[in-house]
C-alpha cells in the first residue's frame, strides 16, 4: 500500500492505494496541538494499517503558515561585516507603486539578532579576509545565553567557496548544541545577497516548527510499526526523504499545493485535457496553477506571503497563485461599507459557525449551506451535522443587517465576493501571462473547489470543469504521482565565449556528484537516478536570465555554440526578439536529479459497484430568482458515460459538486467528472 497525507489549515486529508488498485480516503479536521494525532485518525477513518505501507508521503502547509503568521523560531543571523541590513534594505524597486500606504517586507530577523564577523571572499571564492574566529566565538557566546531557537549563516560570496561558513557552523555547533544552524551555501549556491540571505533565514526560522511536527508524526508511525521510507513533498513537485526535509525545510513551503497540480496534470492527460488550470479551494486557501503538456511551470524566483511584502524565496517551487479564500474563510464589511471575504480564515478551530464548534463570524461555508447547497446532515460523510439556523443568524447580525439585505441576498453577495477572488487568481495564472483560459479546462479539486469550479469557469468563459474522484483528498492523492527530486544550482558568472569547457564538465560533475549521493541516501542506486541539466544565460548588460536546456555527456566548444544558439531561440520565443550579434552571459549552472519512483493514478473504480440511483430533491439558490428545486445525486449511483443536467447537485462523502442551470456533467475515464459550461 501506498499512503499519502496532506496537513491543511481547516483538514486533514489522507489517500492510499493498495495492490489491487482500490483507493481508501479519510479527511478530518486538522488537529494544531498535535498534527499526527489528525494523522493517526485518518488511518483509522479510512481502514488502513500504516504498518503495512510501502511509502508513506507528506505534504502540509504548515511552513508556509508558520511564516505568514509570524510564529516561527527565534532567529538569529550572522553575516559578513558591513553587510547586517541587506536583509532589511532589500531592493529598491516598489511593486505596488500607486498604493501610498505600501509597506516594506518586515524582517523575520530583527536588528539586534543580526550579526557581523570579520571575513571576506571575492567573487570567486577566493579568500580576502580570513574568517575572525574570536569574533564568531563571541557571538555564539552571547547566542548560548539567549532565548534564540534557530541561526542563519549568510556569508557574502559563501556560494563560491563555503569554508567560512562551515566554519562558523562548527563553532556554533560546539556553543549552542540545541540550536538550528542554517547555512546558505547548504540551502542555495546562488548569488544575489538578499535573496539569498532570505531564503537561509526562512529556511531557519520555520526549521524548528518542522522538525517538531514531522517529529511527532515520526513517533507515531514508529507506535504504528511503520519502517518503510517516510517521504516528504517539496514546492518543486517532488518528494525527498525526511532527513532532507528537517534540514531544508524552505523547500517544503507550498509542498501541499504544489501535489494537487501534479495530479491535475496527470488526470487531464489521462481523459484527453493535456492543458488545464488547477483550482484547489480548501478550507483557508484557494491555489491555483497553470498545466501545459501535463507540465506545471517551475520558478526560482517565489514570494513566501504575496509579491508584495513577502519575503523572497529563491528556490524552484511550481508557479501557484495561493489567495486566502476558503470555505473557512470570514466574511466582513470593511468601513467603507464594502463586503470582503478573506483573507482572514476562521481554519478547523473554532471553524465556521455551522460547525458549532465556537464559531461567531460568518463565512463562505455559512453561506453556501444557508443557500443550499450542502446537506447539513451529510458533511464529512455524515459525520457532522451542520446547524444551519446558526450560520443563518450569523450572516444576518454580522452582514444581511447592516447592509440592508435578506439574508438570502447576503449569502448571495458573499459567494459572488470569494467567486470573483478566485477568478482574478485563475486569471493571473492565464490570461496574465498571455494564455487564453478559454483553451484550459479547469481542474476542480479540495473540499470546496467542486462547490465553486462552475462559477469561476463562467467568469473566464473557461468551456469544461473537471472534478476527479474523491476531489476532497486530490492533494494526498497527487503526492502518490511525485517521483523524489533534488534541484541543484551553482553560480558561475563569465562570458559564454570565454569559459573553458572543462569548467563547465567540472561544474556538472560537482552537481551530478550531489544529486547522486543525495538519491543514494534515499535508497536509489545510481542507474536510477535521472539528471537533467541547464544554463541560466543573458545578453550582457541583461540583469534576469533565462533557462537553457543543456545536453547530457561532455561539453567541448561546438556543442557550447550550439547552446548559444539556443538562447537566441529561446530569448526570441520569450520577447519576440533576439540579438545574435550580442555577448552572451552566463550566470548559472543547473542540475535536476529526479529518482522515479511514481505512481499511477488510481480511478477508484477497483471493486466498485454503483449504487442504485435514489431520486431526492433540494431546494437551492443560485440566483435572483430564488430557491429551485434540484435533484440531488449520489456520486457513487453514476457510472461511465452517465450524465447529468444542470441545475442539480452532486454529492460524495467529503465533496459536492454544483450543478447551475445550463450545465451537463458526463462521467469520463477515470471516474472523473466533466462538466460542460454554458459560457454564453
Amino acid at each position: 500500500m501506498r499512503l499519502a497525507v496532506d496537513i491543511g489549515g481547516t483538514f486533514t486529508d489522507l489517500t492510499a492505494v493498495d495492490e489491487t488498485g482500490s483507493v481508501f480516503h479519510a479527511k478530518r479536521l486538522t488537529t494544531n496541538d498535535d498534527h499526527s494525532r489528525g494523522v493517526a485518525q485518518c488511518a483509522d477513518e479510512a481502514g488502513v494499517d500504516l504498518a503495512n505501507a510501502e511509502r508513506f508521503l507528506h505534504g502540509s502547509t504548515i511552513a508556509i503558515n508558520t511564516v505568514i503568521q509570524r510564529d516561527g523560531a527565534a532567529t538569529a543571523l550572522i553575516t559578513t561585516s558591513g553587510f547586517r541590513d541587506v536583509y532589511e534594505i532589500g531592493r529598491s524597486n516598489r511593486p505596488d507603486a500607486y498604493n501610498l500606504l505600501f509597506e516594506r517586507p518586515v524582517p523575520l530577523v530583527p536588528r539586534e539578532w543580526r550579526f557581523e564577523v570579520d571575513e571576506r571572499l571575492d567573487a570567486k571564492g577566493c579568500i580576502l579576509k580570513p574568517l575572525d574566529e574570536a569574533a564568531v566565538r563571541g557571538v555564539a557566546a552571547r547566542l548560548a545565553d539567549s532565548d534564540i531557537e534557530a541561526v542563519a549563516i549568510v556569508l557574502l560570496h559563501a556560494y563560491a567557496n563555503p569554508a567560512h561558513e562551515i566554519r562558523v557552523g562548527e563553532i556554533l555547533a560546539e556553543a549552542c548544541p540545541g540550536v538550528h544552524v542554517s547555512m546558505s551555501h547548504a540551502i542555495l549556491r546562488e548569488f544575489r545577497e538578499y535573496e539569498r540571505t532570505s531564503t537561509t533565514v526562512l529556511n531557519a526560522y520555520v526549521a524548528p516548527v518542522v522538525d517538531r511536527y514531522l517529529g511527532q508524526i515520526e513517533a507515531m508511525l514508529s507506535r504504528s510499526e511503520f519502517d518503510r521510507a517516510f517521504l516528504v513533498m517539496q514546492s518543486n513537485g517532488g518528494a525527498m526523504s525526511v532527513v532532507q526535509a528537517r534540514d531544508r525545510p524552505v523547500a517544503t513551503m507550498e509542498s501541499g499545493p504544489v501535489a494537487g497540480v501534479i495530479g491535475a496534470g496527470r488526470l487531464g492527460q489521462l481523459i484527453g485535457h493535456p492543458n488545464v488550470i488547477a483550482f484547489d479551494m480548501g478550507g483557508t486557501t484557494a491555489k491555483t496553477s497553470l498545466v501545459i503538456d501535463g507540465d506545471a511551470p517551475v520558478v526560482t524566483g517565489y514570494h513566501i506571503g504575496g509579491p508584495v511584502t513577502g519575503h523572497p524565496m529563491m528556490l524552484p517551487v511550481v508557479d501557484i497563485v495561493e489567495i486566502g479564500a476558503g470555505g473557512g474563510s470570514i466574511a466582513w464589511i470593511d468601513p467603507a461599507g464594502a463586503l470582503k471575504v478573506g483573507p482572514q480564515s476562521a481554519g478547523a478551530s473554532p471553524g465556521p459557525v455551522c460547525y458549532g464548534l465556537g464559531g461567531s463570524e460568518p463565512t463562505v461555508t455559512d453561506a453556501n449551506l444557508v443557500l443550499g447547497r450542502l446537506r447539513p446532515d451529510g458533511f464529512l460523510g455524515g459525520r457532522m451535522t451542520l446547524d444551519g439556523d446558526a450560520a443563518e443568524s450569523a450572516i444576518r447580525e454580522k452582514i444581511a443587517d447592516p447592509l440592508g439585505l435578506s439574508v438570502e441576498a447576503a449569502a448571495r453577495g458573499i459567494l459572488t465576493v470569494v467567486d470573483t477572488r478566485m477568478s482574478l487568481a485563475v486569471r493571473e495564472v492565464s490570461v496574465a501571462k498571455g494564455h487564453d483560459a478559454r483553451d484550459f479546462a479547469l481542474v476542480a479539486s479540495g473540499g470546496a473547489g467542486p462547490l465553486h469550479a462552475v462559477s469561476v469557469a463562467r467568469e473566464l468563459s473557461i468551456p469544461k470543469v473537471i472534478v476527479p474522484s474523491f476531489p476532497g483528498t486530490f492533494s494526498a492523492h497527487g503526492m502518490l504521482l511525485a517521483d523524489l527530486r533534488h534541484d541543484y544550482v551553482q553560480t558561475m558568472v563569465s562570458p559564454l565565449r570565454d569559459v573553458d569547457p572543462a569548467t563547465l564538465n567540472d561544474g556538472y560533475r560537482a552537481l551530478e556528484r550531489d544529486g547522486v549521493e543525495t538519491l543514494a541516501t534515499e535508497g536509489l542506486g545510481d542507474d536510477d537516478a535521472v539528471l537533467t541539466r541547464s544554463m541560466d544565460l543573458r545578453y550582457q548588460g541583461q540583469e534576469y536570465t533565462l533557462p537553457v536546456p543543456v545536453p547530457a555527456g561532455a561539453l567541448d566548444t561546438p556543442a557550447v555554440e550550439r547552446i548559444a544558439r539556443t538562447f537566441h531561440d529561446v530569448h526570441r520565443a520569450r520577447y519576440a526578439q533576439s540579438a545574435p550579434g550580442e555577448s552572451i552571459e552566463l550566470v548559472n549552472l543547473r542540475l535536476r536529479a529526479v529518482g522515479k519512483i511514481a505512481g499511477t493514478m488510481a480511478t477508484g473504480t477497483a471493486g466498485r459497484e454503483l449504487r442504485a440511483r435514489e431520486i431526492r430533491e433540494r431546494t437551492v439558490v443560485f440566483g435572483e430568482d430564488g430557491p429551485i428545486a434540484c435533484p440531488l445525486i449520489e456520486r457513487s449511483s453514476l457510472g461511465l458515460g452517465d450524465l447529468v443536467e444542470g441545475p442539480a447537485l452532486i454529492e460524495e462523502p467529503v465533496s459536492t459538486t454544483v450543478l447551475h442551470p445550463g450545465t451537463v456533467a458526463r462521467v469520463a475515464d477515470c471516474d472523473a467528472l466533466v462538466i460542460e459550461v454554458d459560457t454564453a
